[in-house]
């Protein structure tokens, strides 16, 4: 007989190993309990339990069995009645999904407290105000998340008390108007909802906990785990904890706290601290919170207690750890703890330190790091001028540089990002309810909250650029405006530049250059903490990796510049690019050509110039394999487009004998569906001397680098090949004229000839078209468009989006390889190869190859290279590390 499951833990039964189960905030509190931290007692309902609802509707029939025999434990251990009239137990409910998400519910505080209650709170401790202000917080948070009220109706309603008070933050409002405003949150409730608020502390309990597994497929958190690629069915944990009160007087506070600098990654204690409050408003940002150092002034026994305690965090973790706690009375509390979010600069920092330090191998220091981060540190900084004055200055929460229109609300935001234009997004501070707006936007830009609000938090986990606490600007989302203190009034639609390292933003759009991250990679050598950090990283990563990686390049310059990079040889040069701006008009004269002479003098005229692009290409990577596709779009892709040919011949008085013979070249090579018609190896096999000519120039290429002392690695690369017989053909061509040019220059020429796996056909019959060749390539941004039957650029103009929304797609297959389809003829395809060559040489050149996701099946799939732009390649090297301890190892997280 099966055991029946648990749906509920005390925080003693639990560990961070059951994350999964206990989700992460929960998990951390079993944690922590465990270690003997001072931690309010509580229990977890768990993440089995949100699933059975989200499947039927219903909790499951043994939750509040459980849940009840929970709470009267919770009791016991702290010697008071959930609700009492007398000396009340409150308590908190969070939500606590295995993966950090900032789109879930909001915290809801003060669970309990009711029109009997709060008077018996008043009496217990001693602090009236304190009381009726836990009380109306209470309304405002469970009105909101629970009862579905607009938020917006309870600021407004603190507004005008503020206001009336002639007070600048909640904080002022005494007793009296703490009561007056509870009364107008309960009216608020019951003329928005047509029902009271709850005033049983049992139903207070129940209805938090559905509202928490309710807001599992909430719009918000619903987009940030499309953003994050986390599974919708993981569900989430309720976390019940006993309430302490850092809102008890000056003896009292609250505040978060980092092992280390989440926006650095320096090493100290770092955070803010708020007095005489409770959690949620550092968190909001609606006070201005004191550096944590000022604790040390205002509590010097707590100060040092939690130092200890964050100190032992981060041995145990062995990582930045975020803790939020709270000062009651003097007594200190912890109340959650979790490695923390952290900026890219701060994660390559922090783990060459810890490597350093000897708390983590060098494996280990490589998966706490990734290439997204790394790209990110390779983005363009600001040039500023010291005569670049700022509109404001803020709290520095996620560097990097960003521009855009000034949007204030989340819905413009996302409007506008779906027309192409990039946006800052300000606020007051944020709310959860910003999420999609902040996804959306380049930068987030508020005039409160510090470097652990809400609006830096969310920011840092994303990567995107954020500057807090601008104190000098008054938002004014109604007028759609904000206004500096010197009155510089700057509206919706307005550029901005917004820079998270310095803290500032600026007006107009600034100048950018190059990152100091970027320059310390192409010189391969930099100083400060941060580039040795990053540089670390790599040589540790080339070190473990199996899979080369190279880059897609197609000049001499792109070359240079990805072999500075660190790219082991050309995986791609695509030679139709070569064949644009002036030379365009041989490629004209080649298709008007009316013979065989016609057609051979202009492809004479281009030979030269073509050998020349090899041979700058093959001296910029001497000594590296280098693979030339042949080339590959549809001839009339170099003809002017029809319409307006036509249109100039029918307008003209004397129709120009070149544009009548054009127009006849467009009307005779049109086709219905250009990107599936005439291209590849079939444009190769069907116009004489185009192969000839290419396979020419790369062999004279090949023979003048080696006439000039260098080692040139040319391999020949035949593109769309959907049958061996193709294949077969083009590469006797291509041997033909190798032999031709060896012959006639005395130089020996043995070049690879392979071909480019892009049609589903070529991946199924990989077995016969690896006895034609001598590698193969994986062309996967073609092959997923065949594979699919979809076109990249129709499909992502129309119905992708749709796609996204839906969950149809988790990401785009175009961006990452999509392994059930693609990836299943790409493993297909190279083990039907191997079994007819085990040493056939196999990689992937489409833009996959650049992706983190991709880059690791691939290394499962047994490819021996990647190649991707030039840009990417520092990332693709990094996660190539990444994939190989993921191997031997569990911890790799490549999402």
């Amino acid at each position: 007989m099966s055991k029946p499951t648990k749906y509920v833990y005390e925080f003693a039964e639990g560990s961070r190993t059951m994350a999964a189960l206990l989700g992460g905030k929960g998990a951390g509190l079993a944690e922590m309990t465990g270690l003997g931290l001072p931690v309010p007692p509580g229990f977890t309902v768990t993440t089995e339990a949100c699933k059975v609802y989200l499947a039927t509707g219903q909790e499951p029939p043994e939750l509040g069995v459980e849940a009840a025999h929970a709470l009267a434990g919770l009791e016991r251990a702290m010697g008071r009645t959930l609700g009492a009239p007398e000396d009340p137990l409150l308590v908190s409910v969070r939500s606590g999904a295995r993966f950090s998400m900032p789109g879930m519910m909001e915290t809801i505080l003060d669970i309990g407290l009711n029109d009997e209650s709060v008077t018996g709170l008043a009496k217990a401790s001693g602090q009236e105000r304190a009381a009726w202000d836990s009380y109306r917080r209470l309304v405002q948070m469970f009105g909101r998340t629970v009862m579905g009220v607009d938020g917006d109706l309870f600021e407004a309603a603190i507004a005008a008390h503020r206001a009336r008070r002639g007070a600048a933050t909640d904080h002022e409002l005494d007793t009296g108007e703490l009561v007056l405003l509870t009364e107008e949150f309960k009216d608020i409730v019951r003329k928005e909802t047509g029902e009271d608020f709850p005033q049983d502390p049992a139903e207070q309990l129940a209805r938090a906990i559905r509202a928490v597994f309710d807001s599992w497929n909430g719009e918000r958190a619903r987009v940030y785990r499309r953003r994050e690629h986390i599974p919708d069915d993981l569900g989430t944990a309720v976390n019940i904890q006993a309430m302490v009160f850092g809102n008890l007087g000056d003896d009292s506070g609250t505040g978060v706290a980092f092992t280390r600098d989440p926006a650095t990654g320096e090493r100290g204690m770092y955070g803010d601290y708020l007095p005489d409050a409770q959690g949620e408003d550092v968190v909001a940002g609606v006070r201005d919170a004191l550096p944590l150092s000022e604790l040390k002034a205002l509590d010097p026994r707590a100060y040092v207690e939690l130092g200890d305690h964050l100190r032992t965090l981060e041995a145990h973790y062995r990582d930045l750890c975020d803790v939020e706690f709270t000062v009651e009375r003097g007594r200190l509390w912890i109340l959650q703890t979790r490695v923390g979010k952290r900026t890219a600069e701060a994660a390559f920092r922090i783990a060459h330190d810890l490597r350093e330090e000897g708390t983590v191998t060098a494996d280990e220091a490589l998966t706490r790091v990734s290439g997204a981060e790394l790209t990110r540190l390779m983005f363009p900084r600001f040039d500023v001028k010291a005569t670049d004055q700022p509109l404001a200055h803020g709290v520095p929460a996620s560097p990097g540089a960003a521009v855009g229109a000034v949007v204030f609300d989340s819905a413009e935001a996302v409007r506008r990002a779906a027309a192409g234009e990039p946006t800052v997004l300000v606020r007051r501070e944020t709310t959860p309810d910003d999420l999609p707006g902040m996804i959306a936007a380049q930068a987030v830009l508020t005039s409160r909250g510090g470097k652990t609000s809400h609006a830096a938090v969310v920011a840092r986990g994303m990567g995107k650029v954020c500057v807090c606490d601008a104190e000098e600007l008054t938002v004014d989302p109604a007028a759609r405006r904000f206004t500096t203190s010197t009155g510089t009034v700057v509206r919706e639609g307005d550029t901005v530049s917004v820079d998270g390292t310095a803290g500032t933003v600026h007006l107009g759009a600034l100048p950018l250059t190059a990152s100091d991250v970027g320059r310390a990679l192409e010189r391969g050598t930099g100083t400060g903490a941060l580039t040795e950090a990053v540089l670390g990283a790599l040589a540790h990563a080339d070190s473990v990796r199996r899979l080369e990686v190279r880059a897609n390049a197609d000049t001499p310059e792109d070359a240079v510049r990805a072999r500075a990079l660190g790219a082991q040889g050309i995986g791609l040069c695509r030679t139709e690019h070569m064949f644009l701006g002036e030379r365009r008009a041989l490629v004209e004269a080649m298709i008007l050509a009316r013979d065989d002479t016609a057609r051979a003098q202009a492809l004479a005229a281009l030979l030269p110039l073509q050998r020349t692009d090899f041979t700058g290409i093959l001296q910029a990577m001497d000594g590296l394999p280098v693979t030339i596709r042949l080339i590959d779009p549809p001839l009339h892709e170099f003809l002017p487009d029809r319409t307006e040919l036509a249109v100039r011949l029918a307008g003209a008085t004397h129709p120009d004998l070149h544009d009548r013979q054009l127009l006849d070249a467009v009307e005779r090579m049109h086709e219905q569906n250009p990107m599936l018609g005439l291209r590849g190896v079939r444009l190769g096999l069907a116009v004489p001397g185009l192969m000839a000519m290419q396979v020419r120039a790369i062999a004279e290429a090949v023979v003048g680098r080696l006439r000039a002392g260098g080692q040139p690695h040319a391999e020949i690369m035949i593109p769309l090949v959907g049958t061996v017989e193709e294949l077969r053909l083009a590469r006797a061509e291509t041997e033909r004229v190798l032999a031709e040019v060896a012959a006639e220059t005395g130089t020996p020429l043995d070049l690879p000839i392979g071909t480019m796996i892009e049609l589903p056909r070529a991946a199924l019959t990989a077995a016969r078209i690896a006895k034609a060749a001598d590698f193969f390539s994986f062309g996967t941004n073609d092959l997923t468009q065949t594979t699919w039957g979809l076109s990249r650029d129709d499909a992502e103009a129309s119905f992708f989006p749709l796609y996204l929304e839906k969950g149809i797609f988790e990401t785009s297959p175009f961006e990452t390889i999509d392994q059930e389809g693609v990836g299943r003829l790409v493993q297909f395809a190279v083990t039907a190869a191997r079994e007819v060559d085990p040493h056939l040489e196999t990689g992937v050149c489409g833009e996959h190859g650049g992706d983190p996701q991709s880059i690791h099946f691939f290394h499962r799939a047994g490819l021996d290279y990647v190649s991707c732009s030039p840009f990417r390649l520092p990332a693709a090297r990094l996660e190539a590390g990444r994939a190989a301890i993921a191997d031997t190892t569990d911890t790799s997280d490549t999402r």
